[in-house]
């Protein structure tokens, strides 16, 4: 393996607070230099003036499909669409098919991601078994084969027993439960959020309170318990308040939001636009400035995409029929940049929403440009733009409601354990 000098790139490593121009030298997968003027024989030189350096993004919440709907997704084709966003680790929910709830389908992820994975992937194992909510799944084998976490994603564990047992099985093991807070009979058959475009279309909305109970049950059962709590895709002004409550209490306590819930609102649905049906549903601009303030004073610790890759039938029918999820990995970081050229989020903050914060979630030692670390590097143009076009995506998935806009801010190389995994050829 040759080693990696890059040179010249504003490196930014949130960990400890670099932000400056300078060089890298990666060298065995390890980053061995940072500082100014290096100079190394037999390697390969990225020339990084004017680009960003900084870890590769980690991304705690992804759908790659396998096993079970790979005409939607594979290991393979999600983990080089991470690559293209700048993504060198994400964290794989277990609703497949079947669903990740034991030790040999744990083994059967890692074993596939070995071989075939451009970047590192790292499973979240099920809840209850068969994420049916009725009993728990072998959490601690689970935890023996390397998952990162417990959720049952994409439905919510609605037996509060259930939940708290879970909670506490997974003290001893050092993990975290990782809920989909949306209480199912407030949601009953909604379609979108609950409000004036729900009414215009004639759909049935989701109150915002759906989601808001949810997360204030699981709060208390983790304050009962102690456990490790992490809410996915925070969507609403209210869940954000209860984070913010619990995390002043001292319940252990970590929050993640989408790219697509800072950057659209309900009104993206009109029309009976199936692109932006997602669960949760896109809310309301007050509900995007909570989220932003959330994500500013650490009641929200990081971004996640939930990449939910679907084929063209699972989209091309009417709404009410039509899946939830955004394929997302690939446009993610040129979505948060709006954030940041509109001024709303500084840049090093947004990357310490995809690097180092949620590597402290996971406990590992990732998301850091420290000597030592492993070389996971973005390399990115903050100024660039370019327009979405799907037939470019690397993902099975071309489901988003960002086909045809023009985004500014693009991955240039993305390097993954000392070697180059992506660049971009523009």
């Amino acid at each position: 393996m040759k080693d990696i000098l890059i040179k010249n790139g504003r490196i930014i490593n949130p960990a400890t607070g670099t932000d400056e121009i300078g060089d890298l030298l990666l060298s065995n997968g390890r980053i061995k230099q940072l500082g100014q003027n290096i100079s190394c024989q037999n390697n390969e030189t990225i020339d990084a003036t004017s680009l960003v350096v900084c870890p590769g993004f980690v991304d705690l919440h992804c759908h790659l499909r396998q096993p079970g709907f790979e005409a939607k997704e594979t290991i393979s084709s999600g983990s080089k669409a991470a690559a293209k966003g700048g993504f060198t680790t994400v964290c794989c929910m277990p609703n497949t098919n079947p669903p990740l709830d034991n030790l040999p389908l744990i083994t059967y992820v890692n074993t596939i991601a070995e071989k075939e994975a451009s970047i590192r992937i790292l499973p979240i194992g099920c809840i209850t078994r068969a994420r049916k909510g009725d009993e728990l799944a072998d959490m601690a084998a689970m935890a023996q084969a390397g998952v990162v976490g417990f959720s049952d994603d994409g439905s919510y564990v609605k037996n509060p027993q259930i939940m708290r047992r879970a909670m506490e099985y997974s003290l001893p093991l050092g993990l975290p439960v990782i809920e989909h807070c949306e209480d199912t009979a407030l949601a009953a058959d909604g379609q979108m959020n609950e409000g004036i475009v729900a009414t215009a279309l004639g759909l049935c909305g989701i109150p915002a309170a759906a989601e808001d109970v949810a997360v204030a049950r699981d709060i208390i059962l983790a304050e009962l318990t102690g456990a490790r709590l992490h809410i996915a895709h925070v969507s609403t002004k209210g869940a954000v308040e209860l984070i913010r409550q619990g995390k002043k209490r001292g319940v252990r306590l970590t929050a993640e939001v989408t790219p697509h819930h800072l950057a659209l609102t309900e009104e993206r649905v009109l029309g009976f636009n199936t692109q932006a049906k997602v669960a949760p549903p896109l809310r309301t601009q007050s509900d995007i400035d909570a989220l932003i303030e959330g994500l500013i004073d650490g009641t929200i610790d990081a971004i996640a995409t939930d990449h939910a890759p679907h084929t063209i039938n699972d989209k091309l029918c009417e709404f009410g029929s039509a899946a939830c999820g955004i394929s997302g990995l690939e446009t993610a970081f040129a979505v948060l940049m709006k954030l940041v050229h509109s001024g709303k989020l500084p840049l090093p903050m947004l990357i310490a929403k995809l690097t180092n914060e949620p590597a402290s979630i996971l406990r590992m030692r990732l998301g850091s440009l420290e000597v030592g670390a492993p070389a996971d590097i973005a390399i990115f143009a903050p100024d660039i733009e370019w327009t979405v076009d799907t037939a470019n995506f690397a993902s099975k998935g071309h489901n988003t409601p960002f086909a045809g806009e023009t985004l500014k801010g693009k991955v240039r190389t993305t390097i993954y354990s000392g070697q180059i995994v992506y660049q971009d050829n523009e």
